[in-house]
């Protein structure tokens, strides 16, 4: 992922986007491509690897839950919501970002960052994704493709 600012890189991070082929349908658990703007950024100041349910902070960190929680791919540290763009695309009945709970976020799973592997978000490292969160603002654009 790279972020731009006034049309520079000024930013690269590694990224994971799902294990199923790109998809912008509802249930299809695959991550949603084209335009999207930042819809809501949620955990500011949460510590390093909190983890959240529902979107919101569980008080843990992801190596304090169960291990059948820590084989699941966790939301952690940071979220930044997505909302679709594009009407018909990934905006609208049966294919809307937003209300499919897209999201780039942390991930309990850091060796697996830059593999194929989540269920439709955009998992990043955790101390990346605060980067990034810190940096960019609701409204910002993001393009994936």
């Amino acid at each position: 992922m790279a972020l731009l600012e006034k049309g520079k890189i000024s930013a690269v991070f590694a990224i994971s986007t799902s294990k199923n082929p790109p998809s912008c349908l509802a249930d299809s658990y695959g991550t949603p491509t084209g335009l999207h703007a930042i819809a809501d950024k949620i955990g500011a100041d949460a510590p390093e690897g909190t983890v959240f349910k529902g979107r919101v902070s569980t008080g843990q960190v992801y190596g304090q839950v169960s291990p059948e929680d820590a084989e699941r791919n966790l939301i952690t540290s940071r979220i930044l919501r997505l909302r679709g763009l594009e009407i018909g695309k990934n905006c609208g009945e049966g294919r809307d970002s937003y209300d499919r709970y897209i999201y780039i976020h942390g991930s309990n799973h850091e060796d697996r960052i830059s593999q194929p592997f989540s269920g439709g978000c955009v998992e990043m490292l955790n101390a990346d994704v605060i980067e990034l969160f810190d940096q960019v603002d609701e409204g910002d654009l993001i393009w994936i493709c």
